[in-house]
């Protein structure tokens, strides 16, 4: 069993508000678990407005099919331009 961890830091645009931050996180957390059926969380940056951390999960019985599941999660987050940048993610497997 190989379970694949996600972590991406976003750089978010919104009006300056935590209410503005999550109006754009929700939506990407929505969206990313519904297609790809993966578990999905906002995990760090709580409380800054302009980061935020999101991490998603899957569990596969084949590592590079849980690595290429991970890569189709951040490039579809890049191509739907959810008012967010990506910065920086990393994927593990464990």
């Amino acid at each position: 069993m190989v379970v694949g961890v996600c972590t991406i830091q976003l750089e978010v645009f919104g009006d300056g508000s935590l209410k503005g931050k999550r109006h754009v996180v929700k939506p990407i957390l929505a969206r990313v678990r519904n297609h790809f059926n993966v578990a999905a969380a906002e995990v760090d940056d709580l409380d800054s407005w302009q980061r935020s951390t999101l991490a998603f999960v899957c569990v596969s019985n084949d590592a590079a099919y849980a690595h290429g599941l991970l890569e189709k999660v951040i490039d579809y987050i890049e191509r739907n331009r959810f008012d967010a940048n990506i910065l920086d993610y990393q994927i593990e497997l464990l």
